[in-house]
């Protein structure tokens, strides 16, 4: 994901804190506030050493969230920034449960329109049993 769509600076990570509104699930936080002047959305990631000890594993997921926002980029609202805060819940996910936990956070916040089809049939499957 190039730089132009990461939220960087201190005052617009604090922007989106006070002004947005906050949506969260088991695993994430997203914070998200509108802006008309946006060409394309920016996103801003924290991952804590609460949820992992390490950079090594710290890296590792914010790897794989930026790699489910560039597969969904498309479906993502132009006009916002938005901020995701991982809790502890998600500190050992693989790939497959970042992805299901945060399209899942993203639908809550009205971020994405609705989750993909084939994301609800697994959360289907998986409370049945």
């Amino acid at each position: 994901m190039r730089k132009s769509y990461r939220v960087k600076s201190e005052k617009d990570f604090q922007q989106v804190f006070e002004a947005g509104d906050s949506v969260a699930n088991r695993a994430f936080v997203i914070y998200k506030i509108e802006r008309a002047e946006n060409k394309h959305f920016r996103v801003g990631i924290s991952v804590g050493k609460k949820v992992g000890h390490t950079a090594v594993a710290r890296n590792r997921l914010k790897r794989y969230i930026r790699a489910v926002l560039t597969e969904e980029k498309a479906k993502i609202n132009p006009k916002i920034d938005f901020l995701i805060i991982a809790r502890p819940y998600a500190r050992n996910f693989d790939m497959t449960k970042v992805r299901c936990n945060l399209l899942h956070a993203l639908s809550l916040a009205h971020v994405i329109d609705e989750m993909p089809d084939e994301i609800e049939e697994n959360e289907s499957e998986r409370h049945s049993e």
